[in-house]
């Protein structure tokens, strides 16, 4: 088997999200599953668009980890170092929202990555290795993927991470600053630069802060080490920074669907993109693209995707 281009690890879980719209819990009566956790659904949305995603993560011996499993292996995505443990595999509530859903998470499996998941091999071809803020914030997951991801800058990858942050998941917000500064400083300190995406939402969860100013607010993302900031606005687009060019790119309006997993249908779009050697403005077009695709879509998206047909639209 080919190594996968692109190496996801993280949170891999089920989302039981709600078939109407509601504010909390105890407004909606139903729920439907999926497979989901931020890294799970950029790596099925990569091999969707044709790449070579590879998913390290930790589910649970149990049925709910079994369905995972399934859904990750028939949607393309190298799940040879997907590991059992007698745990069990973490649930996400998702009450659905036309804005920002509301969630709880039933946290289990998903933290318990350790480094035999990695093997040199595996990590020798990686072109871009991701996490997320929900990865890092629990050991042993957090120590085991700092560690990965220094090796796999070394045999020549750039970082990517989604700051997914949220204090229901992670209360120490000092901490998860440090910790993403730690993470972001392994491409720095090899000259590489790393790719960050943040939603709005996210970012003032973060910093505690408004996020008044883009460029503002992309300058605090690169003290932390970023090189490349995308910065995902809802309605009003997106705003990339890196040292050469800065610019947003509006939203185009579509009828909302389900908005969950739609930063990771987006971060999708771009990585795709920058593999596939296209400029920045290029990797943000596909990435809304992507985006719009799965905001009209309950659940994942399950079509296979063309990069160049996605940029012409």
């Amino acid at each position: 088997m080919q190594t996968p281009e692109i190496i996801c690890t993280g949170e891999v879980l089920v989302d039981l999200i709600s078939t109407e719209y509601g504010a909390d819990f105890r407004s909606v009566d139903t729920y439907r599953r999926f497979a989901g956790g931020s890294p799970a659904n950029l790596a099925m949305n990569l091999a969707q668009l044709g790449r070579r995603a590879g998913l390290i993560a930790t589910i649970g011996k149990d049925d709910t980890g079994a369905l995972l499993r399934e859904e990750l292996r028939e949607r393309g995505v190298d799940i040879r170092h997907l590991v059992g443990v007698s745990i069990p595999t973490t649930l996400v509530l998702v009450t659905k929202s036309r804005a920002v859903s509301n969630f709880e998470a039933y946290r289990g499996a998903d933290a318990e990555i350790t480094g035999v998941q990695f093997p040199d091999t595996y990590l020798g071809d990686c072109k871009i290795f991701h996490t997320t803020a929900f990865a890092l914030s629990r050991d042993p997951a957090r120590s085991t993927i700092l560690s990965a991801a220094a090796r796999a800058v070394a045999a020549g990858a750039r970082l990517s991470i989604d700051v997914n942050y949220a204090h229901k998941i992670w209360p120490d917000r000092l901490e998860a600053l440090w910790v993403i500064n730690s993470y972001l400083s392994l491409g720095t300190e090899a000259g590489r630069e790393s790719l960050v995406k943040c939603s709005e939402v996210d970012f003032v969860r973060l910093f505690d802060e408004p996020l008044d100013d883009r460029e503002d607010a992309a300058e605090r993302l690169l003290d932390l080490g970023a090189g490349v900031v995308c910065l995902t606005l809802g309605e009003e687009g997106c705003y990339v920074y890196t040292d050469g060019e800065n610019f947003s790119l509006p939203a185009r309006p579509v009828e909302v669907q389900d908005t969950t997993g739609a930063g990771d249908a987006f971060w999708a779009g771009f990585l795709a993109a920058h593999l596939a050697g296209k400029d920045w403005k290029a990797c943000a077009k596909a990435g809304r693209a992507v985006a719009e695709l799965k905001l009209t879509t309950v659940g994942p998206l399950q079509q296979k995707l063309d990069l160049e047909e996605l940029l012409v639209q």
